[in-house]
């Protein structure tokens, strides 16, 4: 009877606890998207013909936070306009401002805050743009301090697109992601590493990430093993340099590549988004 009663009164605490919150675990839902340069030549898979079901697919997967690569000026104000509730934020690699790509975050105002934010170049001069060792364009990484509204928990937010010709390029640009993250998280909160790395699960760019962080397609108990570029459905070219890397998190339930077409889009880009679900 002591035992029953003992239970009984234990699983009315936990009752009361999690009613007032105190031991819901809080999630966050984190996507990387390659949203292919607005300015390529690609026929009918050219931005104009994929506008609209991008946007679909923001409404119907409803990340709290979406790291974009290679989107443009332009891109980023269509997010901003028609994806309700989402604000973005971003700089032009080229200048600093508007022109070339932009390593964009998208970041949903109905359930997350945004509390600072900056970019660097991966270069031996990160503050300004520059290009930076073997790499053949300009590459940034854009960072931010973003609070999570209903837990009020905190995380530290990186996406980048490494370079997809030097080799140097990609190797230094992940040792000065780390150094960064150890020099501005200064509250030492929880990190999200993502983007377009260009490099497949094997290679040893990779180390630095893996050492500090873990990577939530392996770290998932729900995960996707598929190639994140899909380029445009031709599957001899098909490989997975998509990422999304996270540290100081409980665990990550899923993590998956949205296959799914909107608007009878087979392909929204010539990467599928990769989306993982964090708990705090």
């Amino acid at each position: 009877m002591k035992k029953i009663i003992t239970t009984f009164f234990l699983a009315v605490f936990a009752t009361a606890a999690f009613a007032q919150g105190g031991s819901k675990p809080a999630s966050l839902d984190i996507m990387s998207y390659n949203i292919r340069y607005g300015d390529a030549k690609d026929g009918t898979n050219s931005w104009a013909y994929r506008l609209g079901a991008t946007i679909e697919m923001i409404k119907d997967q409803s990340p709290d936070v979406i790291g974009l690569q290679e989107a443009l000026s332009y891109q980023m104000d269509f997010i901003k306009e028609y994806a309700d509730g989402y604000k973005t934020v971003g700089v032009g690699r080229d200048d600093g401002k508007k022109k070339g790509e932009i390593m964009g975050i998208a970041y949903n105002t109905k359930t997350v805050k945004l509390s600072s934010w900056g970019t660097f170049w991966l270069s031996e001069t990160p503050d300004k743009p520059s290009l930076g060792w073997d790499g053949a364009c300009r590459r940034t990484a854009t960072w931010a301090v973003i609070k999570h509204k209903k837990s009020g928990k905190k995380f530290f937010f990186v996406n980048t697109h490494l370079d997809h010709v030097g080799a140097q390029a990609r190797k230094k640009g992940v040792e000065l992601i780390m150094e960064k993250i150890e020099k501005l998280n200064k509250d030492n909160l929880p990190v999200v590493v993502m983007g377009d790395l260009n490099s497949t699960p094997e290679d040893p760019v990779l180390a630095p990430l893996d050492q500090k962080l873990r990577d939530t397609r392996k770290w998932a108990m729900k995960t996707d093993e598929g190639p994140t570029y899909n380029a445009w459905g031709h599957s001899e070219s098909a490989q997975t340099i998509d990422y999304i890397y996270a540290g100081g998190f409980a665990s990550c339930p899923v993590f998956e590549a949205i296959r799914k077409p909107y608007l009878d889009r087979k392909f929204i880009s010539d990467h599928y988004p990769v989306k993982a679900t964090l708990i705090f």
